[in-house]
């Protein structure tokens, strides 16, 4: 079996290695030093980084572990708000801007200076306090990608009360169970947003759900679409009607920081959501560092894009907390990529002088299967670093992205990390670290990571095994909200003292790290574990392939085969007639490629793959798909309806096994 190393010598024959360039090591925040300091003691390296935040009451004490249990600067004291904002407008940069927003609709455009930021934030905060949200309280937002998004999480942060940012895509249903389960007595919504050029409503799901929440007090509206809602009075408060003529000036407390800054709830896939919980100081610290070094950032010039939505944790670290505390400018974008046109992310970057992209590989690939052409009809020359989060990125979607959106110059950081981490731990650092298409390469400094078999011992270099962490960090997540049991089992019952993250990875022959995606992503064929990712890039890599998710199914003969969900290219569209000629194709491709042991036994070409609005392929779908099972909740989907189409797909070649 041939393994990442190889794939991407195939590919690349002698560009396996991306050295940085001299011009931008000579310009990065971090060097080979950073390594060297972090390693030799990581604590001090960490209580270093901690001290760029502005504390009420500086810390003494930088880490008190009681595994599994971590407090990281416990006796200091901050706010979150003041640090994202407040100080950036005492210091004199009031005026810099702090968030480009574009909304779908071509003529929404907003940009928001920190000074404005600021007004807007006391305004919402003064108007929580009135309403009764009191420190400690939860307060559960459910917005659309727009400015009082942030507001509200910030305003939240100001006077102490956790917030649980829940994605608008999510059901009534999967709406209530998060409320309660985190007890949040506000809520704070719209009327809707807009989505692929149509009205999504999102208050109607708020009424829905609160049928089985009686302890909600109140529900904040923003009116964003204009749409009729239905109103509960008492209950509901227009936006405009309490935050617009609140005091623009507040004066924040400050809290420990262990105080809980947000819970954001992660799905299994047979149990009940779990509400991981992040405190303030650490958090801060670990989203800010990972923020300024990853992206070698430059507060100045820099502006950045994470192209999520911050109903997920990316969004909350590299949208929201982390570029603010650096005081940095942001671009935060509504729509889908194609709303307007399948150019709209290349004008957004052209029109705003984008230096930094982060999105996931989904999108990329997505974009390699419309054509290099519309990145080719816009000005990119202002992007200097490219980023990967998600999904273990496969090497071809990587050079695509360096070649056609980094003109081929541009630094790409695949990273690595969990909502529970926080923030990102596996990464290359721009002008520092050699890069290798699909590889997340190194630990960021002051983490610690490992690779080991299924007893727990560390695998040599050319492995693979399960990726683990053996020392805390400051992002780290404080448990899962109201259920230690669980917390404890989740995450370190697998191997004593270590956190067992739940993914695979390989070390190649010189150490550096390939993450293979989660471990019931990797299949036992014959006894021979492979990974999803690796047929996925194997797949991805044939000419005629744009994207394929591979999922593990049931065999009577292998235990497990594999089965794959392909999407052409547009060049790559093949007759009716021909298609059992090129599935034989693909499966020799994968062949030759990897192992014939890891030829799929079924290929399904599907015009679409199941992606939730966030990006993600919904694999957990696919597997029921693929074991003939019912299929669960589908409502995060951007197209329910595309499930529906591969099941019966997937009927009609029921009998098409190799």
């Amino acid at each position: 079996m041939t393994g990442p190393d190889e794939a991407v010598e195939a590919l690349l024959h002698e560009q396996r290695q991306f050295r940085p360039s001299k011009e931008f090591s000579d310009q990065a925040n971090a060097t080979t030093k950073t390594y060297e300091d972090a390693a030799s003691d990581p604590e001090a390296w960490w209580a270093e980084q901690a001290r760029t935040l502005e504390w009420d009451t500086p810390f003494t004490t930088t880490l008190e572990w009681d595994l599994p249990h971590a407090k990281w600067f416990s006796d200091g004291t901050l706010n979150a708000s003041v640090n994202c904002i407040d100080r950036h407008v005492a210091s004199g940069q009031g005026d810099k801007v702090a968030f480009h927003w574009v909304g779908e609709p071509e003529n929404d455009r907003v940009t928001i200076t920190y000074a404005d930021l600021l007004v807007r934030v006391s305004q919402a905060a003064h108007a929580l306090e009135s309403l009764g949200v009191q420190e400690g309280d939860r307060v559960a937002i459910y917005l659309p990608m727009i400015p009082e998004a942030v507001v509200a999480m910030l305003a939240c942060a100001r006077i102490g009360a956790p917030h649980s940012v829940i994605f608008g895509g999510f059901s009534a249903e999967a709406l209530s169970d998060r409320i309660l389960d985190a007890d949040a007595r506000f809520v704070i919504t719209a009327d809707g947003g807009f989505r692929r050029g149509e009205i999504s409503p999102l208050k109607p799901a708020v009424d829905e759900a609160l049928k089985k929440c009686p302890d909600v007090h109140h529900v904040l509206v923003v009116q964003r679409t204009g749409q009729e809602v239905s109103w509960k009075e008492g209950r509901d408060v227009w936006w405009h009607d309490i935050v617009d003529s609140q005091e623009t000036t507040h004066s924040p407390k400050s809290f420990p920081a262990e105080h809980p800054l947000y819970i954001m709830y992660t799905s299994g896939t047979t149990a009940s959501p779990k509400g991981i919980f992040h405190t303030t100081g650490g958090y801060l610290t670990h989203t800010s560092t990972t923020h300024r070094l990853v992206f070698d950032v430059k507060p100045k010039t820099d502006v950045c894009w994470t192209a999520a939505d911050i109903g997920w944790v990316t969004g909350h670290s590299y949208i929201v907390y982390g570029p603010l505390a650096n005081g940095v400018t942001s671009v935060m974008y509504e729509g889908t990529p194609d709303a307007g046109g399948r150019d709209r992310w290349w004008r957004i970057i052209e029109e705003y002088g984008v230096t930094i992209l982060y999105t996931a590989p989904t999108a990329i690939r997505t974009f390699m299967k419309w054509g290099e052409e519309h990145p080719q009809a816009h000005d990119l020359s202002s992007l200097r670093l490219l980023g990967s989060v998600g999904e273990p990125i496969n090497p071809e979607a990587w050079i695509w992205y360096r070649t056609h959106i980094g003109s081929d110059t541009c630094p790409v950081v695949d990273t690595w990390w969990q909502t529970e981490t926080g923030g990102i731990m596996i990464t290359p650092l721009p002008g520092v670290t050699a890069t290798k298409p699909g590889a997340a390469m190194v630990p960021f400094p002051g983490i610690s990571v490992d690779v080991v078999d299924n007893e727990g011992h560390s695998v040599p270099d050319g492995h693979g095994g399960l990726l683990v962490l053996t020392r805390p960090w400051p992002g780290m997540l404080r448990g899962i909200w109201g259920d230690e049991e669980r917390f404890r089992e989740t995450y370190w019952s697998r191997f004593e003292g270590m956190y067992f993250a739940g993914d695979g990875a390989k070390r190649d022959e010189e150490g550096d790290l390939w993450l293979l995606g989660r471990v019931d992503d990797v299949m036992n064929i014959s006894g021979h574990r492979l990974s999803t990712a690796e047929v996925e890039h194997a797949l991805v890599g044939h000419p005629s392939v744009a994207e394929a998710a591979v999922v593990g199914a049931s065999d009577d003969t292998t235990g497990q085969a594999i089965v794959a969900f392909v999407t052409l290219k547009m060049s790559g569209e093949v007759a009716q007639g021909d298609e059992a000629g090129l599935i034989q194709e693909l499966r020799n491709h994968v062949g030759e490629v990897i192992s014939p042991i890891a030829k799929p036994r079924q290929i399904i070409l599907t015009p679409d793959l199941p992606k939730t609005r966030s990006g993600k392929i919904m694999r957990r779908l696919l597997r029921d798909v693929a074991e003939h099972r019912s299929l669960g909740d589908v409502t995060t989907l951007t197209d329910p309806a595309v499930v529906s189409m591969i099941d019966d797909l997937m009927a009609e070649h029921a009998n098409d096994d190799d």
